[in-house]
């Protein structure tokens, strides 16, 4: 049995590592190209080693554009919001699955919808009322409010919440325990695993977001990291030296960030599917 295991166990890596090694190929070659001039990053065959040109591909990174800033910004914007609209997504996930009361079906309902509604149905009068009617146009909020309740987290909670079992709230309400208290020490530690998906999911939505900045950002200032390395484009010119830096810095955000809460992640996922 353990002869056939082995077997098994060889068949994999040699299956998953040619996978893994091709899935990593084109972060190795963002790397390798953000050291590199442009006439080589263009260059065939490809250049497979670093060059000595990071230093001169950030300065002319900054010299386009104050990415600096626009690096300050992605950072506070996304995590604001990943950590309000997890939040929000716990709280009304433990709504949905926890409590009865008149139109939680219909609110349901309607969150659902709105998992099938295209942004871009949405976009002229969502910009109209940030934008025009709130004034929020190059701000945080103006990133941050749209978003706040990501009709994703708010499904993925309530499936993850109906695993909490409901005896040990009624115990929790015998005790003399408020519903915010036990929510926030007894559910939120539960749900850690479901939280560091759904915080995991938030922050890459948020940190890769391009069309919605692109709408309401028009202030060089207030751009974020996709919008300011989308002006790098040009009609006559391509930074690829400085949008391989830019990209390689927007990267190493969520690789950290998704090592650090990886097996939260991987329990979080998996532990919808158990109810009570």
């Amino acid at each position: 049995m353990s002869r056939t295991r082995l077997l098994q166990s060889i068949a994999l890596h040699a299956v998953m590592l040619p996978l893994a090694l091709l899935f990593l190929l084109p972060i190795v070659w963002m790397l390798i190209a953000a050291t590199l001039p442009n006439n080589e990053i263009l260059a065939a065959p490809p250049t497979l080693l670093p060059g000595v040109h990071l230093a001169e591909n950030w300065r002319e990174l900054n010299n386009d554009l104050n990415f600096t800033r626009a690096v300050v910004n992605s950072v506070g914007i996304s995590i604001i919001f990943t950590v309000t609209a997890t939040l929000v997504a716990a709280m009304s996930g433990y709504a949905f699955a926890k409590f009865r009361f008149a139109g939680r079906g219909i609110l349901f309902t309607i969150v659902i919808a709105a998992l099938t509604i295209p942004f871009e149905v949405r976009a002229i009068p969502q910009y109209l009322l940030v934008a025009r009617d709130l004034g929020l146009g190059n701000t945080w909020w103006a990133i941050i409010l749209p978003w706040l309740a990501y009709p994703l987290g708010v499904f993925f909670m309530r499936q993850n919440m109906l695993s909490v079992p409901s005896d040990l709230l009624e115990a929790a309400r015998i005790d003399g325990a408020g519903e915010m208290r036990i929510f926030a020490q007894i559910v939120l530690p539960i749900m850690r695993p479901a939280l560091a998906a759904v915080a995991i999911v938030l922050f890459l939505f948020q940190w890769n977001d391009y069309f919605w900045p692109l709408l309401i950002l028009s202030q060089k200032d207030a751009y974020t990291i996709p919008v300011a390395l989308g002006t790098l484009v040009g009609l006559t010119r391509v930074s690829w030296g400085g949008i391989m830096v830019g990209t390689a810095i927007a990267t190493l955000p969520f690789l950290i960030l998704f090592l650090w809460l990886q097996r939260y992640f991987i329990a979080g996922i998996t532990a919808g599917a158990i109810k009570d």
